[in-house]
């Protein structure tokens, strides 16, 4: 059984991967709207990424016999200025669930929650592979600027993004 803080902390990060869905499919939806499929289905395949992370949470929980809490999911922001400012939100809020998930790593250690702990060493791993790939697509908005050439390019480049599971799952 998990200690109830910890339990609070795991509840409150399932919550935020589903908030992260929640967001990148707005996301999605706004690129749609913008005529960059590439970049919806980048950031469908970024929704459905976070979906699968809160799911962890959620069968981590169970298998320590604690209760999963859902909670209310705010509404995310719906429009943004342009490509650019939407992938440094992007940026930016990957490195906020990075903070996140070391509060956790933190947290297991003060309490010594070995088990959670390990848990939490694939989500460390996978934050590095998350603020690098929404810092790439970052830079190369900024190489493609105003140009409808180079954001069509990025776009199709985009287009090709495919959804694969963790192994484990």
């Amino acid at each position: 059984m998990l200690d109830d803080k910890m339990q609070e902390s795991l509840n409150y990060q399932l919550n935020r991967e589903l908030y992260s869905g929640y967001l990148y499919l707005a996301m999605a939806a706004y690129f749609e709207d913008q005529d960059l499929p590439g970049f919806g289905n980048w950031m469908r395949i970024q929704a459905q990424e976070e979906l699968s992370h809160g799911m962890r949470f959620y069968d981590y929980l169970v298998q320590r016999g604690s209760r999963v809490l859902l909670s209310e999911i705010e509404t995310p922001q719906k429009e943004w200025d342009s490509p650019l400012v939407a992938f440094e939100h992007v940026y930016e809020h990957e490195q906020m669930v990075t903070g996140l998930i070391n509060d956790l790593v933190d947290l297991a250690i003060e309490l010594k929650d070995h088990a959670t702990n390990n848990f939490l060493q694939w989500f460390v791993a996978e934050q590095v592979e998350e603020e690098e790939s929404a810092s790439g697509i970052l830079q190369k908005v900024k190489i493609a600027g105003e140009s409808g050439r180079g954001l069509y390019m990025l776009d199709q480049e985009l287009a090709q993004r495919v959804f694969h599971p963790p192994a484990d799952e």
